[in-house]
């Protein structure tokens, strides 16, 4: 018998944090099963998009409708200890700030799945930006700067 596997689970908004889970995979890693640099960015990337996703920013539809689309401007991380193979990973996300253009989101990657216990391995702050097509700054939509700033603060995102 084959047992069905679990259903995929987002991240989730706690408070102000938005919490995104991964796990280290062999694909990840170096030939001595540590975690490869830019792989750190990966799993903030991910976090951030699914924070979007749930926050209601449909990046596609953006894209899609010619409006334009996220790009990172500015990113400085730091590494504490590396993850390792088969590692539980837990990506927090804040917004710190939102500004004409961009959003300065705060992100840290713990090994294990608790705030409070987890060890920190990772941490980095990156601004990103809504970009024209044409690749210039487009100024936020009332919508979604309603939305960073109610993520920022804590409470409940607008419908």
């Amino acid at each position: 018998m084959v047992n069905a596997p679990p259903p995929f689970i987002p991240g989730a908004f706690v408070g102000a944090e938005h919490r995104f889970r991964a796990r280290v995979y062999f694909e990840d890693t170096d030939l001595s099963g540590i975690v490869y640099h830019a792989n750190y960015l990966r799993y903030m990337e991910r976090a951030r998009s699914d924070m979007l996703r749930i926050a209601g920013i449909d990046q596609r539809a953006a894209m899609e409708a010619g409006e334009g689309s996220w790009a990172v401007t500015e990113i400085a991380i730091g590494y504490r200890r590396p993850a390792r193979l088969d590692d539980d990973l837990l990506v927090v996300s804040t917004v710190e700030a939102v500004r004409g253009a961009s959003v300065i989101i705060a992100q840290r990657i713990l090994r294990g799945t608790d705030t409070l216990t987890g060890e920190s391995l990772t941490e980095g702050r990156v601004t990103v930006a809504f970009l024209s097509p044409a690749g210039r700054p487009r100024r936020l939509s009332d919508d979604w700067s309603n939305r960073f700033t109610a993520i920022m603060n804590g409470e409940t995102i607008p419908c």
